[in-house]
């Protein structure tokens, strides 16, 4: 039987979602897990992959059982598991459907805070800046749907079959306050740091260092710059995933910074 598992999960701790020896993975954390409680080894599947100290608001991993267990995993996986890696929903599915494969769309938020807290510091980026040219900023974000080849903000775009990513929306907001950015994307795939790469390009903009049609510049050109800078990890969220089956509304609401009235359109 498969099942699709819904989680969220800090990744400040974490070098990324992706399984590697001699490093703590979240991919890792849940299979051992999850083989000690089911006393036989299993292997997970996730949506996709998050770089080391990005977060998931919002993640999928399939795993394939063939003997249903008689207790309830969903209360001892959460119990076993620490305190920055939650299950929210365990799903059966029918068929074999695919986490990685079968999502078609992905979206992204990066948070920013402009002044020095220490119950953000793990949950969003620090940027000791003032006065970011928002107009400028706003212009370059409206930029990413009207192309589709991100060659020019992936740092190794040769380790890709493409670099074609149908991004379908964009936006930049504000909090009330002026001293909050947010950045959201979607899209059907991203390549490595791809947002990261974007936000840092967006972060010259609001400071002078770059013109918006520089910045334009690299999506028609597609060519990779020799020096790219992406912006700070810890910004990240992972915070939807779409399946044609399957749409579930993201669980944590990652420490009120996501809450929708709080934000402005810039």
């Amino acid at each position: 039987m498969r099942y699709f598992i819904h989680i969220g999960y800090h990744g400040t701790k974490y070098s990324g979602w992706q399984k590697h020896p001699g490093v703590l993975n979240v991919q890792e954390v849940l299979e051992t897990a999850l083989s000690s409680l089911l006393k036989t080894p299993v292997a997970i599947v996730g949506c996709g992959r998050t770089d080391a100290q990005v977060h998931a608001s919002q993640f999928f991993f399939h795993m394939d059982v063939e003997k249903e267990w008689d207790f309830d995993l969903f209360f001892r996986l959460n119990k076993v598991l620490p305190d920055d890696i939650a299950v929210f929903d365990i799903i059966p599915m029918e068929g074999l459907p695919h986490a990685r494969f079968d999502a078609i769309q992905r979206s992204y938020d990066y948070f920013i805070h402009t002044y020095k807290d220490p119950f953000l510091s793990e949950f969003s980026a620090l940027y000791l800046e003032i006065n970011w040219d928002l107009d400028k900023m706003k212009a370059a974000v409206a930029l990413l749907p009207l192309y589709n080849d991100y060659r020019g903000f992936c740092k190794s775009p040769d380790r890709n079959d493409h670099t074609i990513c149908n991004v379908t929306t964009a936006a930049l907001y504000v909090d009330e306050r002026g001293d909050k950015l947010r950045f959201q994307i979607s899209a059907n795939r991203f390549l490595s740091k791809m947002i990261r790469i974007i936000m840092g390009r967006l972060l010259d903009i609001g400071r002078g260092k770059m013109s918006v049609d520089e910045f334009e510049s690299y999506l028609i050109s597609k060519e990779t710059p020799a020096v790219i800078i992406p912006a700070y990890p810890q910004g990240l969220y992972l915070s939807k995933v779409t399946y044609p089956y399957l749409e579930l509304e993201p669980r944590s609401i990652f420490a009120l910074l996501k809450d929708e009235d709080s934000w402005q359109l810039v």
